[in-house]
């Protein structure tokens, strides 16, 4: 056939094509009635079991688990430190509390005279809490705990003796002050 006979053939059957959908159920009438003139088998189409949809919904939960434990946002370094040492948290809370309390003295106690000497603790203790930091990074990356450990406590104990020591220090000067007012007359 030529393209001029196709396009006649289907000007001479415009408006007689069947577009209407076929009813339900036609595909299954259709195989019936093939069996029944040929007397063969066609099987018919099975529906996906509900437990199938089930799987697949479950694989890709699973998988966006997996891929947020893998890609999800990572526990800080205390988190960390807390979960391999749980007696660290404890242990850094008392301490922390007593070193605040003891900076806190520190702050009101800072003068004109004795300015110099709070800044120099002040940076000794920033250096100290780094070391500290450092520390909190061996013991995760799998260092010796116990002497990371008791390297932490002696951190502690280092910042405690040294606000100790410099609250002293003031206090030496504040008496000096007040004894050398008192030696001055008028």
């Amino acid at each position: 056939m030529s393209k001029d006979s196709l396009d006649s053939l289907f000007e001479r059957l415009h408006g007689e094509f069947d577009v209407a959908e076929p009813q339900k159920g036609h595909h299954e009438r259709f195989l019936e009635k093939l069996n029944q003139k040929q007397g063969t088998i066609v099987l018919h189409r099975k529906k996906t079991p509900w437990w199938k949809h089930l799987s697949i919904a479950a694989s890709v939960a699973i998988v966006a688990l997996l891929g947020y434990q893998a890609f999800g946002p990572k526990p800080s370094i205390k988190q960390q430190v807390v979960r391999m040492a749980p007696e660290v948290s404890q242990t850094e809370f008392y301490f922390a509390n007593l070193i605040e309390e003891q900076i806190a003295v520190l702050q009101e106690e800072k003068t004109p005279e004795t300015a110099k000497l709070v800044d120099d603790a002040m940076e000794q203790l920033q250096r100290l809490d780094k070391d500290y930091e450092a520390l909190e990074e061996d013991l995760i990356k799998g260092g010796d705990g116990k002497i990371i450990l008791s390297a932490m406590i002696t951190n502690f104990q280092t910042r405690i003796d040294l606000l100790k020591e410099v609250l002293s220090q003031i206090e030496n000067i504040k008496n000096l002050k007040k004894q050398n007012d008192e030696s001055y007359t008028i």
